[in-house]
């Protein structure tokens, strides 16, 4: 009998590709949720629409300093997760579960 991944464990799987990693974990002790396997880019999966977890997840993303940083996020938080992004001062991709639709963040200048 096969087993159904449950949804996050399969957009990490997803967003980490075929020879990434998931559930990095970093020097604070946090753990990031994908990282590809050449280390450009990191993906952070944050499926409440909490202003806190949003920004708590960029933040994870600004410590690994990947060249790509993305936030996937259900698309209803989108635009709030852009916003979280801005605040910490991570560039990156905002995009929703499906991947369908994206934001991309600047950096500060």
């Amino acid at each position: 009998m096969l087993r159904t991944l449950s949804r996050m464990r399969r957009a990490k799987r997803e967003a980490a590709g075929r020879h990434g990693r998931i559930d990095v974990p970093l020097p604070s002790g946090r753990i990031l949720a994908a990282l590809s396997a050449s280390g450009h880019r990191a993906t952070e999966i944050e499926r409440s629409g909490s202003y806190d977890r949003l920004l708590s997840a960029a933040e994870r993303l600004a410590e690994i300093g990947a060249e790509q940083s993305v936030l996937q996020v259900p698309q209803p938080h989108m635009a709030l997760a852009a916003q979280a992004m801005r605040q910490v001062g991570v560039p990156g991709t905002v995009k929703n579960m499906s991947g369908s639709r994206r934001i991309r963040v600047r950096p500060p200048r």
